[in-house]
């Protein structure tokens, strides 16, 4: 299979006394941290309406190689709230076809 472009989501909670900081750190930091990597196309973070972990953030990513650039390695993971996230699931999707 080649290295294509796939949607790239990770969900997560955070107790909420860390919620508000979480929240800052994520748009102001981790966002512009992520999309100034190679390969890291766009980024848009959704709030839960039913089950599972709160936060979710999607992300569209040029391949696989982009989780391997050393930009990408410096500023993976949740920076200072690593240790207080909880119930972190990640989900990757390829496309099953074109533009309808």
């Amino acid at each position: 299979m080649p290295d294509e472009a796939f949607i790239h989501i990770v969900r997560v909670d955070i107790d909420p006394e860390h919620e508000a900081a979480f929240n800052v750190w994520y748009e102001q930091t981790h966002f512009p941290d992520l999309l100034a990597c190679p390969g890291w196309l766009s980024a848009k973070r959704f709030v839960s309406i039913g089950d599972g972990p709160k936060y979710a953030a999607m992300y569209e990513v040029a391949g696989r190689w982009a989780f391997e650039t050393p930009e990408f390695l410096k500023v993976k993971g949740f920076g200072p709230f690593e240790s207080l996230v909880k119930n972190f699931m990640r989900i990757q999707l390829r496309p099953m076809s074109g533009p309808v």
